[in-house]
């Protein structure tokens, strides 16, 4: 009679003169030789041979998995100067693989970039960093300039790319392009009206150019297997002279500031999103500081019940998850 193996059970028909142990947690103490098991502490098959066990078979497994890296930060503005982009958010991959029982996959998970400080320098925001597994990378989101006296500084590329700053030597802030397949590019400043900074590009679309009298709002997200959650939402931009902010993408990502009082918002946590750019005030203000990307994520499911070890483990509607917000170890 030959062995069937249930790719969720384990061992479910063999011959009963071999000893069969269904499914264990760790090995029997005094097998009889031949005896199979399938072992869930090191999720393979093995039987007692002589002294000793040996793997009979391996167990493989289709998994789907979700990578996000972490999002830029939006850039900081001067006081009495042109308003800045939102943060591009973190690059996502949404994809499958096929993995074998008892093989191990290394996770790290990119933080979010720092916002830009109150000063009118080019650059002191962060861009995010990226998250892997599987040699897979999902690229972190670009940074936005700060505002700034340098003509056509362009925002950073990124997962997703940064949205443009307006500054007084150039009508229009260059946004940072985006990484195909994984997300989109940043929207157009202008410096006219009331100064908008463009959007951060989201893992779902562009960030929103800035009109003469509002900012760009950030791209949107990408609500993975439809479960209700957004991730790679892209920073709003700031406004200079106005109290009308631009929202965060997917509510992901940060709001836009400005008006010489908001600073920019703050992406949710491991979710990839862009930080927030801001703005000054026309009548005077102290400048203000973008907002901070958010960290990554990584989130691996498989159907039936837990095979795998490693991040936070929980099983909804037929799935096994392996949820991921800090760097570790996936073991299948």
């Amino acid at each position: 009679m030959p062995v069937t193996i249930d790719g969720t059970n384990g061992i479910t028909q063999l011959p009963s003169s071999q000893g069969l142990i269904n499914i264990v947690a760790s090995r029997p103490a005094s097998p009889a030789n031949g005896t199979i098991i399938w072992n869930t502490g090191t999720n393979v098959l093995e039987t007692y041979v002589g002294t000793g066990w040996t793997t009979l078979a391996s167990q493989s497994y289709t998994i789907e998995y979700l990578i996000v890296a972490g999002g830029g930060g939006g850039g900081g503005a001067g006081g009495n100067n042109a308003a800045t982009g939102g943060g591009g958010a973190g690059g996502l991959i949404d994809t499958t693989a096929i993995v074998t029982s008892a093989s191990s996959f290394p996770i790290v998970i990119g933080a979010g970039g720092t916002g830009g400080t109150a000063v009118n320098d080019n650059y002191t925001s962060v861009s995010g960093s990226n998250t892997t597994f599987n040699s897979s990378a999902a690229i972190g989101g670009g940074s936005a300039p700060n505002s700034n006296n340098v003509s056509n500084t362009s925002a950073r590329n990124g997962g997703s790319g940064a949205g443009g700053s307006g500054n007084p030597n150039s009508s229009t802030g260059y946004p940072g392009t985006g990484t195909s397949g994984q997300g989109f590019a940043g929207g157009t400043a202008v410096y006219s009206g009331n100064y908008g900074g463009g959007g951060g590009g989201g893992a779902g679309g562009a960030g929103g150019n800035a009109t003469a009298n509002t900012a760009g709002n950030g791209g949107i997200g990408i609500d993975w297997k439809s479960l209700g959650t957004f991730y790679g939402g892209g920073g709003g931009g700031g406004i200079f002279d106005s109290t009308s902010f631009a929202t965060g993408g997917s509510s992901v990502g940060g709001a836009g500031g400005g008006y010489g009082s908001t600073p920019g918002g703050n992406g949710v946590a491991n979710r990839g999103g862009g930080g927030g750019g801001t703005g000054g005030r026309a009548s005077g203000g102290a400048g203000q500081v973008g907002g901070n990307g958010s960290s990554g994520i990584v989130i691996i499911r498989y159907s039936g019940s837990q095979r795998g070890t490693g991040g936070t483990i929980t099983s909804v509607d037929g799935y096994t998850y392996h949820t991921f917000t800090s760097s570790g170890t996936f073991t299948a």
